[in-house]
């Protein structure tokens, strides 16, 4: 079983970071499951199931954040309820108690999103294979065609509430100034300079809200060494030592701010899962450009 703090298995710069190494050595271990969890937005017109069955790393499941939501809302892949996201990850074959590597095949992407939903539902093994995908490929693993299967697990989901933001969390948070709401939308669509990917959002961003692009936190698909990290979000006028909540265009990259500062020893209050395509479809919100 892995453990966060085993040193020996975790990257330098963070603990829920496992090498490709690691894995390779540990792929058939009986507890543990390797996930694909890759994603794309519908603008980018790639489908992500179907590349994972042209070639996924072997024995790996695939995980889909669009079917395992909140299909009571419009809003985009939305956190499920408790019960769903066990029967879901059961009849994927993996279970709370599971050593869960989660990676994507942009390098470091959706995977945040996936293994921050694993931990908000009590896995307490769950990490993100360094580098994801085009890592593993770069150094000529082996790669797995078609659908993985493994037996059906119980997994016991219970949910941690309290990592996930609200609408009503950071309405009061902009009001009271009880926290910092970082975006780690790109600088033009938080300036409302481009518009939304989605049809219907209005461009710009939260006043008071604060800018941390997720891609500045990232380079050749891997998160940056801890220095830079915190360099990234100071820079950006985020006080390190007061309470974040992490936002995004629809609460995927949002994950990515909640890794980096968990990276840092800086955990963030939660992360708001409604993000910018909660917030811009609001009309009685109010929108800041520039």
């Amino acid at each position: 079983m892995l453990r966060p703090e085993d040193n020996a298995a975790t990257s330098p710069t963070s603990r829920w970071l496992v090498s490709t190494e690691w894995l390779a050595e540990h792929l058939r271990d009986r507890n543990h499951v390797a996930v694909d969890s890759s994603y794309f937005l519908p603008a980018q017109r790639r489908d992500a199931h179907a590349e994972y069955r042209d070639g996924h790393i072997p024995g790996a499941v695939f995980f889909d954040i669009e079917a395992i939501s909140d299909h009571s809302t419009d809003l985009p892949h939305m956190l499920p309820g408790p019960t769903q996201f066990g029967e879901a990850a059961g009849k994927l074959g993996i279970s709370d108690t599971d050593t869960i590597v989660v990676y994507d095949s942009l390098g470091l992407y959706s995977a945040a999103r996936v293994w921050w939903t694993f931990r908000l539902f009590g896995a307490r093994n769950a990490c993100i294979l360094e580098g994801g995908l085009p890592k593993w490929k770069a150094e000529g693993r082996p790669l797995e065609k078609g659908e993985a299967t493994r037996a059906t697990k119980k997994f016991n989901a219970e949910m941690n509430v309290g990592a996930v933001a609200t609408l009503a969390d950071v309405r009061m948070a902009l009001t009271s100034d009880s926290a910092q709401i970082v975006d780690a939308r790109s600088p033009e669509r938080f300036s409302g300079k481009t518009p939304e990917p989605r049809a219907g959002l209005r461009a710009g961003h939260m006043p008071g809200s604060f800018n941390v692009p997720y891609s500045r936190l990232i380079e050749n698909g891997r998160l940056l060494a801890r220095e830079r990290i915190a360099a990234a979000f100071t820079d950006a006028g985020v006080d390190l030592d007061r309470p974040i909540i992490t936002s995004c265009g629809s609460g995927v990259t949002a994950a990515i701010l909640t890794l980096a500062l968990e990276s840092i020893g800086k955990e963030p209050k939660g992360l708001y899962d409604g993000s910018w395509a909660e917030w811009g479809s609001r009309p009685d919100l109010p929108v800041e450009r520039g």
